[in-house]
């Protein structure tokens, strides 16, 4: 076999896309001889070479391979065999061989002449980007790891580590033996080591080998990348991979909690003692002495260690966690130290009852609770140089409390900001982002708003406090920012509700944000509060402060100019929670709204309106052939100026199914007509008896139909009475019509002159004529030429043909529709009472028609 490999000297031009050692080659030649003429006859004398591909085996089957290269204008051959290369092969080409398989033999043979060899979906993926062939050193199959850097550690079997250093480079990646931060991923085998530890700090990705085989399987995806998250995630170390943990001094719901994280988290749990395991989560705050001496191999580190692993997704390291026991010998050294230099007992009791007495004065002639910054607008020089009155008045002691409290709140929303906020909207996260920027929005909504008006009036009132003068005005400070709580409140107390359930759904579903607040929640700023618990402060607040002010205008005399403004401040204040609880009010009754046209599928648009709000939903059964059939199960859903009537869908169509992990439903009811209140012309109250109960009726007239029309019910559920009902409906009706009497909207009526029965709606003969009437109407339709394609008339046929076994089909009339089948033969039983239903019907609508002439 000739030699295949066809090397380009340095002075011969390439059409591939390498063609800039070509041009570096050219540069140096003309420095050497410093003349552009030379270059210029070097140009002339290189003789050109075209790239040509060479499709071996399978590959030249590749229809869609073929068409690639011919959008790109690269010449191709094909071969079976490497032997008929030999007369093929020219001086004047340079060959690129396309093969499907990277393993056979005849890869083999041309990796070792060193020839360029690449897989179909280089060409696919060249022709699609409109680029030229990719120049590569080694045999490229496919380019879903191109541009990533990949490192390894963990590995003992060097042919494993082989098998997956050459499936990346066929991916198009590359390798480091050593970890730097130009690797965008360490592949592990273990979750020990320094390259480990390195890859956590920087927060690289850690992959799992698998990642590399499944990447390797999807090669012939044209537009598959290795490093999209819901591929990579997939393939992620877990934290505590290789780990078996024990847990020491939780409760049982905890320890319970934390077994099941764990195994979550791809590690496994045993019981505290046992010899296999790796690592003892001690709780700190509770256990003071370990039951057992720990062996070397054993980690015994606090519970920060295991949430913090879950939050950034990777083992942490545990030297900056290890447990330390009370009684280690460094420990007792110091205490030793600490009681050699320790007064007597009694000199230490008498010491700390001054302290205490010390302490005790200054915190009742100081106006500052103890926190934690000293706000800008007050410095050290400023409180120890303010004097203090010697009797001090309750208005000034009123104050002071409104400070602290107003103190403490501040330093909660700052709290809330600082350590839960701006934390999981940190970009660049330890294991990628903790939340989604949306549910970030949800749970902390305007906090930020609120703390700043709130930073604000302390200040001012720290202003005031440290000026006090009996005449000083706290009332102008509220009515100063009484305009900036109407704008930040509202929105966070109307979605406050949502923001809780965001929060619980969240720690529930994502245990990187449960371990979050985890390590958050435990601090001491937090006060052993939770995420929610602290969240619910601004809701509390301004209530407060009203109160403060009410106590705080009872200790202000009447001759004080502040008495007023205090009376204005509290009016301020209560304006802004009848705001708040209005603008409540209206957005809970619009989420209300969109629940209705999130459950009605062809529910109207303008269903939407900002004065528009639910009032009631009620569940009935039609009695009659409007607004849909008898028996049909309809809601009607009442609204201040409209009613919604709808029906339950017989079946959700898959077509309209919502996607995989959609939040909501698919819609369970199907509009039936939106009607304004102001057709309603009656209200009938139907009487109870035997045969009729919890039925009434509305009489309506549409502005399109020139005669009345009664829509009939049966209320199903009896947690709202009928009477209610009925008189809730009136109520509505007249405040749209502009009628100030509404109970003369109702109108009684006895069930016989209706003939009204709501015995048999559940019978088995009830639902066998509703069953008919559905098929009725379905082959009905499939019969409709104008609206109905040829399809659905061979699937409406269907039915019918097998259901009346041995009959000719229908005939035709003259316009080409056939005549339907009757009822009876399309349910295959004959039954009498059915055969009668149309002439029932006949006899009900004449009597509806004279009654509704009655009542008008």
């Amino acid at each position: 076999m000739a030699d295949l490999s066809i090397l380009t000297s340095t002075t011969e031009r390439t059409s591939l896309a390498d063609s800039s050692i070509f041009d570096s080659k050219v540069t140096e030649s003309s420095k050497e001889n410093l003349f552009i003429e030379s270059t210029s006859c070097v140009e002339e004398e290189m003789p050109q070479i075209e790239t040509r591909v060479v499709m071996v085996q399978e590959a030249g089957k590749q229809e869609e391979v073929i068409q690639a290269l011919k959008e790109i204008k690269v010449p191709y051959i094909k071969m079976d065999s490497l032997e008929e290369f030999e007369s093929l092969d020219s001086p004047e080409f340079e060959n690129v061989f396309v093969l499907m398989d990277f393993q056979n033999s005849v890869f083999n043979d041309l990796y070792k002449a060193d020839c360029r060899i690449i897989g179909p979906p280089v060409v696919l993926n060249s022709a699609q980007k409109g680029e030229p062939l990719p120049f590569s050193c080694r045999p490229l199959y496919c380019t879903s790891m191109m541009n990533l850097v990949l490192c390894f550690t963990g590995f003992r079997k060097k042919e494993e580590l082989v098998r997956l250093v050459t499936l990346v480079h066929h991916m198009g990646g590359v390798i480091r033996k050593d970890f730097n931060s130009k690797v965008t991923h360490l592949v592990a085998n273990c979750t020990e080591g320094e390259k480990f530890r390195v890859a956590v700090s920087l927060g690289t990705p850690i992959m799992k080998p698998d990642w590399i085989y499944k990447a390797w399987e999807r090669r012939n995806e044209q537009d598959f990348c290795a490093a999209v998250d819901d591929f990579r995630n997939e393939f992620k170390v877990p934290p505590f991979q290789d780990c078996i943990l024990s847990f020491l001094g939780f409760s049982d719901e905890e320890k319970t909690n934390m077994e099941e994280m764990t195994e979550m988290q791809g590690g496994s749990y045993l019981a505290v003692g046992d010899e296999r395991c790796t690592h003892l989560i001690v709780e700190e705050n509770t256990v003071k002495e370990l039951p057992f001496e720990p062996s070397k191999k054993l980690y015994v580190v606090k519970q920060e260690w295991f949430w913090g692993s879950i939050q950034m997704d990777a083992r942490a390291g545990e030297t900056m966690y290890l447990y330390e026991k009370a009684n280690t010998p460094e420990l007792k050294k110091s205490v030793s130290l600490l009681s050699l230099s320790t007064p007597n007992s009694n000199r230490k009791r008498r010491r700390l009852k001054e302290t205490l007495a010390q302490l005790s004065r200054e915190t009742d002639m100081s106006p500052f609770p103890p926190r934690k910054q000293t706000p800008k607008s007050c410095n050290t020089s400023s409180k120890n140089s303010t004097p203090m009155p010697s009797k001090q008045s309750a208005r000034w002691q009123v104050a002071k409390e409104l400070y602290q409290t107003e103190s403490n709140y501040v330093n909660i929303l700052a709290t809330i900001i600082q350590l839960f906020q701006v934390p999981l909207e940190e970009e660049g996260q330890r294991g990628g982002p903790i939340l989604a920027p949306e549910e970030i929005k949800t749970i902390f909504g305007s906090i930020p708003d609120i703390f700043d008006v709130h930073t604000k009036i302390k200040d001012d009132l720290e202003d005031l406090i440290i000026n006090w003068d009996e005449s000083k005005s706290i009332g102008d400070i509220f009515l100063k920012y009484s305009k900036d709580l109407v704008k930040t409140y509202p929105p966070f107390v109307n979605f406050f509700e949502m923001s809780k359930d965001t929060i619980i759904k969240c720690e529930k579903q994502k245990p990187r944000f449960h371990a979050f607040l985890k390590i958050n929640q435990a601090k001491p700023e937090c006060g052993r509060q939770s995420l929610v618990e602290l969240l619910i402060r601004p809701v509390q607040r301004l209530p407060s402060v009203a109160l403060l002010l009410n106590d705080l205008k009872k200790h202000t005399a009447d001759e004080n100019p502040d008495k007023s403004t205090l009376e204005k401040a509290i009016g301020s204040l209560k304006e802004v929670m009848t705001h708040i609880n209005e603008d409540k009010r209206k957005t809970e009754a619009q989420k209300q709204i969109f629940d209705v046209v999130y459950e009605v599928d062809g529910c109207p648009a303008n269903l939407l309106s900002s004065h528009r709000s639910l009032v009631q939903r009620v569940e009935t059964i039609s009695l009659g052939e409007h607004p849909c059939d008898r028996g049909e199960q309809v809601t009607l859903f009442l609204f201040n100026d409209c009613l919604e009537i709808a029906r339950k869908r017989h079946k959700v169509i898959g077509t309209f199914r919502s996607p995989p992990g959609h939040a909501r439903p698919p819609a369970s009811l199907k509009h039936i007509h939106l009607m304004p209140l102001s057709q309603i012309k009656k209200v009938l109250d139907i009487r109870e008896t035997e045969d009729c109960h919890n039925a009434f009726a509305l009489l309506v007239r549409p502005p399109t139909e020139q005669a009345n029309v009664l829509l009939s019910f049966q209320m199903t559920s009896d947690e709202l009475p009928k009477e209610n009902w009925l008189k809730m409906l009136c109520r509505h009706v007249a405040n749209t019509i502009c009628k100030a009497d509404a109970e003369n909207l109702i109108y009684t009526a006895d069930p016989e002159s209706f003939e009204m029965n709501t015995k048999d709606m559940d019978s088995t003969l009830s639902r066998a004529s509703r069953a008919i009437k559905k098929t009725s109407k379905k082959v009905t339709r499939a019969f409709s030429f104008s609206k109905t394609p040829k399809r659905a008339l061979r699937m409406a046929l269907k039915p019918s043909h097998s259901s009346v076994e041995g009959r000719s089909p229908p005939s035709s009339d003259k316009h080409g529709v056939s005549r339907l089948p009757s009822t009876s033969s399309l349910a295959g039983i004959p039954s009498p009472s059915l055969v009668s239903l149309p002439s029932f019907f006949e006899r009900r609508s004449h009597t509806l028609s004279r009654s509704t002439t009655h009542l008008i």
